[in-house]
């Protein structure tokens, strides 16, 4: 097994939630990508997206991305860092991608902010259409997907533990 786990999923999926107890529990760093793009922007990820536009905001996201280069981390990376080809190669190479896989109504239970936590969403789009485009990206990159839908975070946690089992064997 490679030395980073990458976490990726929809926002509301628990990257980072789930990303801090893996770190603890299998004794790694842990990285939040979305709290590296805002130190290293001096902004908050809205405030990019306000800024910057779409394009500009996913420019950003993959350069920071492609720059990464930890040791025995766990990386919880933002939404949208599958529309980065690029960035998404590099993390592929550097740890095993797993995949935290939502319902579309499981996703719009825990979202609430939707613009507030920075997510990017092209004029004119539905989530649900953002949904759809994303789970296509998601499924392709991931080493491992860890279905979510009716676990708590400790459940979630443990399926996560048996998968990363799974591929040490």
């Amino acid at each position: 097994m490679r030395d980073n786990i990458i976490l990726i999923g929809m926002p509301g999926a628990g990257k980072s939630t789930i990303g801090v107890i893996l770190a603890k529990v299998l004794g790694k760093d842990f990285i939040d990508v979305d709290l590296v793009i805002q130190k290293e922007e001096g902004r908050l990820l809205s405030q990019i997206i306000e800024e910057n536009g779409t394009e500009g905001f996913l420019k950003v996201e993959e350069r920071v991305n492609r720059g990464l280069n930890p040791k025995n981390a766990v990386i919880a990376t933002g939404g949208s860092v599958v529309y980065g080809h690029l960035a998404m190669e590099h993390l592929e190479k550097i740890g095993t991608v797993m995949y935290l896989k939502l319902s579309y109504e499981t996703v719009i239970s825990r979202l609430r902010d939707i613009r507030g936590r920075g997510v990017v969403l092209r004029e004119g789009q539905t989530l649900k259409e953002l949904y759809e485009e994303r789970v296509v990206l998601y499924e392709k990159y991931a080493h491992v997907i860890v279905e979510e839908d009716g676990f708590t975070v400790e459940e979630t946690l443990e399926k996560t533990l048996q998968a990363l089992d799974l591929l040490i064997e």
